[in-house]
């Protein structure tokens, strides 16, 4: 037993959870002391321990011993201080290292294709860098991204969703060095799929236009940075081509309806859409109480700064849904290793994060098409 990562892994666990050293040692019959000492290090608890303390923190009593890698290289910040961030970052870390053992294992290993062109996107051009972007992945010039998952998993850049309860943490990124590219994206429920998409794009803007941002120690946010990434990604999710063709011919539209139009052909948030009329000099801020009034008396309803529009009214259309954003390939190499004896069932379940009941189910469900 290590009593290091022990004792680690018990106070990140039960800070996530929000407890005291003293409501856990009420939770589990154990003294303050005896916490104390298990998280200073200072001794050797027993098994019976362990297992209360496990119960108490609702983990598998195995999770309390497993190490965590440190993760070095990465852009974690958050508009909100974060209890849970240790976690997140452990996480995260296990992800990485079972996607990358599942990539070795099956000889399927896939190099950051997108890493040619880092050092031609300049944070002083950043649509042509977008365009950069856009023109290494094959994509036409007017073309959107339909699928923002695929496009970055066939750029060897690994996708994670994680659901953090959270209105100030979007996303964050992992640089090569620590077994990236990654893109971390929260799809909390209360997060639109559209948020999810623009920032999985804002993340590569920062693995391409920040690189020498990545590390982990630097918590605060940094306002030019993020008004940087979220102009790449505005301009890498809808290319001005695109977006004037598509507003072009629109024209004869209601206002509300041009709007939402281009919003779903391209798969952004109405604010994108708005912001770049702002920034083509179209027209001017005032547009923003403009497009809330004519929402208003269209749809007899308010639309809060956060939401976007949810199909509330026939003429309205569609609010996305969550297989819009959708990664598969960690999914995909997990099923390859079951299927070909490289992992046991449960190791896949535990990869998957679920239960080897759930796991059983899923391999049913392949079994139905192959």
């Amino acid at each position: 037993m290590n009593i290091q990562i022990l004792a680690k892994n018990v106070r990140r666990l039960r800070t996530v959870k929000r407890l005291s050293q003293s409501e856990l040692a009420d939770t589990t019959g154990l003294s303050l002391p005896a916490i104390k000492n298990i998280e200073l290090a200072r001794s050797e608890p027993r098994m019976r321990t362990m297992q209360a303390i496990a119960k108490a923190l609702e983990v598998k009593l195995q999770e309390l011993f497993l190490p965590v890698r440190e993760l070095r290289t990465v852009r974690f910040r958050s508009t909100k201080r974060m209890q849970n961030r240790e976690n997140i970052l452990a996480v995260v870390a296990r992800w990485i290292d079972d996607f990358n053992y599942l990539e070795n294992t099956l000889n399927k290993q896939m190099s950051f294709s997108l890493k040619p062109v880092r050092e031609q996107c300049s944070r002083d051009r950043l649509v042509e860098a977008a365009g950069l972007c856009r023109k290494k992945l094959g994509l036409k010039t007017t073309e959107p991204v339909y699928d923002i998952c695929g496009l970055l998993e066939h750029a060897g850049v690994k996708v994670f969703q994680i659901s953090l309860a959270s209105d100030g943490f979007f996303g964050m990124s992992v640089r090569e060095e620590d077994g990236g590219p990654v893109v971390v994206v929260n799809v909390w429920e209360r997060i639109s799929v559209e948020r999810r998409i623009f920032s999985a794009a804002h993340e590569l803007g920062h693995l391409m236009l920040h690189p020498d941002a990545y590390d982990v120690t630097h918590t605060e946010e940094s306002d030019e940075e993020e008004r940087e990434a979220d102009r790449f990604a505005g301009h890498f999710l809808m290319p001005n081509e695109g977006f004037r063709k598509e507003w072009n011919e629109a024209a004869g539209l209601h206002f509300v309806d041009r709007v939402l139009k281009v919003k779903r052909i391209f798969r952004v948030s109405y604010k994108t859409v708005l912001s770049r009329l702002v920034e083509g000099e179209v027209v001017d801020k005032s547009i923003w109480p403009k497009f809330n009034l004519a929402y208003q008396r269209r749809f007899n309803r308010k639309l809060p700064f956060k939401e976007e529009p949810m199909g509330i009214d026939p003429a309205e259309p569609f609010g996305m849904q969550k297989f819009d954003f959708f990664e598969d390939r960690f999914s995909r190499l997990t099923r390859e290793a079951v299927e070909k004896d490289k992992i046991s069932l449960s190791r896949g379940a535990e990869m998957l994060r679920i239960s080897i009941e759930e796991m059983q189910d899923l391999m049913q469900n392949w079994e139905v098409v192959l």
